[in-house]
């Protein structure tokens, strides 16, 4: 009998052996997501990935979840350079190009993102030292830098880098995971995993260790920390607290001292006379105004009188009225707007003053210079009433024509509608009124759609987004 014919289509070409560095790549990141979601070694994928990682020439070390990048580089410092970037797509890399991908090339690049990502994502359970605080804050930075940005950015919430952010969905070449269109999502993210760091690790141990303290970096969930915990803290605890607060202060009020200078500056002033030096000299203007002088026998330009540029500067006297809601959801913004106001008020002609509130307000213009003392006077969290903050600022407001008021909060009040009232009465009475709904590093925040709203109609909307938008806006008023 002959035998039945299969039905079974066969393909119409060779069968496609699979590629070795792919299956390599998937051990990594296999290894990767099991290690994220399950703290559990898996033992075939940590054997597979180590013999993936010692056959392309990587240290061991990557595979240690306790090694941060920081030690890795250190005894391998040639790889500081692969970590740099990492994740950031080539200009004119093409994903279709399936022939054109460095294979090999890709699978090192997987074994790196899976040491960054781990050691940052995966921050297990359970009290949190300094040490491992640092670590982390090390890690997150590489991850940074990983992503194109300077370390500190993404936490910072500056979601720039000095590279590119491609429109593409891999990097590198198309094998490797590309997160930089994911930057405005992951910088939350990692300030919530750095939150949560400080939260886990026993600060008032920490502090009262000089040794542990110093090895301690500021951030702004630290700072929050500190704020919270300064009236149980005392002795050598509480100077080392102070120490870290001011550390952070001076770094951020160096950024926000900057970002002023930079802010558009006031109009010329014309009706103040230039002043008669070389340095104001108008060359071209003193040239055409006395061109009638030339003389072509002599080939001599004769000037009677010289023309200066006028560079004074509109500098009317105003006064700037700060208020900030100093409850549990506006640490970021209380911190950053005492280190404005007490800019601001470094600068000439400007009389500043600050009130912080919850349910209760409390005027610290006598330490607006001073950002330090003013947030050790604060008293973060709380509920939110800001009519007991108008009560304290209406007094302050002699020349509404002159005085900016800039309000601060999430607006989730206890009485919305009386507070809106008086403050649609500051500005119908000429006061520059600037509600903000955040002024945090990264331009985050919610707030209430009831008052969102009516300051719209009011013509005055709330102004959200990057600190740098309130420093644009206040530099243009007051200067």
């Amino acid at each position: 009998m002959n035998e039945p014919e299969t039905t079974a289509a066969r393909p119409a070409g060779p069968v496609a052996k699979a590629d070795p560095h792919d299956n390599r790549r998937q051990v990594l990141y296999w290894r990767l997501l099991a290690r994220l979601f399950d703290p559990e070694e898996q033992a075939a994928l940590e054997s597979a990935s180590l013999v993936v990682v010692e056959d392309i020439g990587l240290p061991p070390a990557l595979l240690d979840p306790g090694a941060s990048v920081d030690s890795i580089v250190q005894r391998h410092p040639e790889l500081a350079a692969e970590f740099d970037g990492l994740m950031v797509p080539e200009p004119d890399a093409d994903t279709d190009a399936d022939d054109a991908r460095d294979r090999p090339a890709e699978v090192r690049r997987a074994a790196l993102v899976s040491k960054v990502l781990l050691n940052v994502f995966s921050t297990g359970t359970g009290a949190v030292s300094a040490g491992q605080l640092a670590r982390w804050q090390s890690d997150a930075g590489w991850l940074e830098r990983a992503l194109g940005c300077t370390p500190g950015d993404l936490r910072g919430g500056r979601t720039g880098g000095g590279r590119g952010v491609g429109p593409t969905g891999t990097g590198g070449g198309g094998g490797t995971p590309d997160l930089s269109r994911l930057i405005p999502r992951i910088g939350p993210e990692l300030g919530a995993l750095e939150g949560d760091l400080v939260k886990r690790m026993h600060l008032r141990e920490v502090l009262a260790d000089p040794a542990l303290a110093a090895r301690l970096t500021p951030s702004m969930s630290l700072i929050e920390q500190l704020l919270r915990d300064k009236n149980n803290l005392s002795g050598i605890a509480l100077a080392n607290a102070k120490a870290l607060i001011r550390r952070f202060v001076d770094e951020v009020a160096e950024v926000l001292r900057t970002q002023v200078e930079k802010a558009t500056v006031g109009a010329i002033d014309r009706s103040v006379p230039p002043k008669r030096v070389f340095r104001n000299l108008d060359l071209d203007r003193t040239i055409w105004k006395n061109l009638t002088n030339y003389s072509p026998q002599e080939e001599r330009l004769y000037v009677d009188r010289l023309y200066y540029r006028h560079t004074a500067r509109k500098t009317t006297p105003q006064r700037l009225v700060v208020v900030v809601d100093q409850s549990g959801s506006m640490v970021d913004s209380m911190v950053n707007c005492t280190i404005l106001a007490s800019i601001f008020a470094g600068l000439p002609k400007v009389d500043v003053h600050l009130i912080a509130y919850d349910t209760q307000a409390l005027d610290l213009t006598p330490w607006v210079h001073d950002p330090f003392e003013t947030l050790l006077r604060t008293n973060l969290g709380g509920g939110t009433d800001g009519t007991v903050a108008m009560a304290l600022a209406q007094p302050k407001i002699a020349e509404p024509r002159n005085t900016v008021v800039v309000w601060i909060s999430d607006f989730y009040e206890w009485r919305g509608e009386p507070l809106y009232d008086q403050m649609a009465a500051l500005h119908r009475s000429g006061v520059k009124f600037i509600p903000v709904g955040s002024v945090t590093s990264s331009g985050r925040g919610s707030v209430n759609p009831w008052f969102r709203e009516r300051f719209k109609d009011l013509g005055t909307p709330v102004l959200s987004g990057h600190i740098r938008k309130l420093v644009h806006e206040l530099k243009t008023f007051l200067t």
